[in-house]
């Protein structure tokens, strides 16, 4: 009998507290923590946790300005006055193609997605929101257009992916280097930075930007010794 009434508790401690304790540890590890220390554009920033391991992060459900496209500097200033040099909570949805964290990033309680949505620095990107919430921050959207704000104080504003899609047009038939000058790529595990000339540049691993070789030597990373950048 005694026996018997152990294994129905240890049955319902199985069926009622284990999921509870898997739903929170996977809560736990989808959520990144940490000090913003790079702003790249207006939808893509870096985060370096507690310990010391840095994680780029593209903002989830909205696209910004090209960095050289009209409002693409705006909105980098916006993010960046936002959020570098704080901590910030990023909730991981997804991850890219390039390796990023695409994650709703929190910071002083507001959220930078919707933060860039309702003051016009970003297009609501229907095409890869699909989360629930999603619906509120295309009314965002229509509220800043319905208000003339950001980029919407232009008559005819061009969606990023159609800027991005021609700019590759051009680039096939004038080949040129799309990466902003500059700008460096880190390797997160071996610790070395890479120049945009480098085979290395887009790694697997090479999630940390920098904007110059300053910051990077800063950050103890160490320099490619194939591209020397």
């Amino acid at each position: 009998m005694i026996i018997r009434r152990f294994v129905i508790k240890s049955i319902f401690f199985s069926l009622v507290f284990l999921p509870i304790l898997f739903l929170n540890q996977a809560w736990v590890e989808n959520t990144i923590s940490g000090k913003v220390v790079s702003v790249t554009d207006g939808d893509t920033i870096t985060v370096l946790d507690s310990s010391n391991t840095q994680h780029k992060i593209r903002i989830y459900g909205v696209d910004c300005p090209e960095s050289h496209q009209d409002y693409g500097q705006k909105a980098k200033q916006f993010t960046s006055d936002l959020v570098f040099g704080k901590t910030v909570e990023v909730k991981a949805m997804d991850t890219d193609r390039y390796g990023r964290t695409v994650g709703i990033v929190i910071v002083d309680g507001k959220c930078l997605n919707e933060e860039l949505v309702k003051n016009g620095m970003a297009w609501f990107y229907g095409q890869y929101c699909k989360a629930s919430f999603c619906s509120k921050w295309k009314q965002y959207q229509e509220e800043a257009r319905s208000r003339k704000i950001g980029l919407w104080e232009m008559e005819n504003p061009i969606h990023p992916w159609e800027f991005r899609r021609k700019s590759t047009k051009t680039n096939t038939t004038q080949p040129t280097t799309t990466h902003p000058a500059g700008a460096y790529h880190g390797n997160s595990k071996s610790m070395v930075f890479h120049s945009p000339k480098c085979k290395f540049y887009d790694c697997k691993n090479c999630t940390t930007v920098f904007t110059d070789r300053d910051q990077a030597i800063k950050l103890e990373f160490k320099s490619c010794g194939e591209c020397k950048p």
